[in-house]
């Protein structure tokens, strides 16, 4: 019987499959009603560098494609993510409120961030703990900040910890600065707890 040879992996699925075990399960980041198309993208960078599973969009006014296929094709997302498009998941909802009943329908729980107290548990990154099984962080739009819808449906606000005058970082700084501390705790979690993570029958895929 004549050998079957499958087709070699391109070069970056290769890659893609080498880092598989480094990527958070579980972990998504969410976007507010983001106003500029090229932060989304410099965003999305920054979550598939640093490993976040997902990244979800709050997006009334329906800037971006609604289906991911479409979104990994678009050239204002290709450019300024560095063609991370390609390879991270986009989910798109038209209200906060939708987001947020698809967060507890799958057992997630919610964080927001903000340089202010919000009424809630306010917490300085690097003093929280991110090994929750379902983790959603939220990041408000460029000039508003978080919702307080948002706000009402979250168990914590972080802030980064600020030494300077200015009070605030732009979205693409304050998405790598938290989502560093947050992937960082929540690998070496998996990798303390590889066996009993793969093994847990309440560990799905969500999309």
């Amino acid at each position: 019987m004549e050998e079957i040879h499958k087709p070699e992996k391109s070069s970056l699925r290769k890659k893609a499959d080498e880092i598989k075990e480094l990527r958070c399960k579980n972990l998504i980041a969410v976007l507010e009603e983001p106003h500029d198309i090229k932060n989304i993208g410099t965003v999305v960078r920054n979550i598939n560098a640093l490993g976040v599973e997902k990244l979800y969009i709050v997006d009334s006014k329906k800037r971006l494609p609604k289906d991911w296929d479409e979104m990994r094709e678009s050239k204002s997302l290709m450019k300024p993510s560095v063609s991370a498009i390609k390879w991270t998941f986009v989910k798109t909802f038209e209200s906060t409120q939708e987001c947020i009943e698809h967060l507890k329908n799958k057992k997630f729980t919610s964080v927001v961030t903000s340089p202010h107290l919000k009424g809630r548990t306010n917490v300085i990154l690097q003093e929280g703990n991110y090994i929750q099984k379902r983790l959603a962080v939220w990041f408000g739009n460029e000039s508003q900040g978080i919702s307080d819808v948002a706000v009402e449906n979250s168990e914590a606000c972080l802030s980064i910890e600020m030494c300077g005058i200015i009070e605030s970082f732009n979205l693409a700084t304050s998405t790598g600065i938290v989502l560093y501390e947050i992937t960082k705790q929540r690998r070496a979690y998996q990798r303390n707890n590889k066996r009993a993570i793969k093994h847990d029958p309440k560990v799905k895929s969500d999309k």
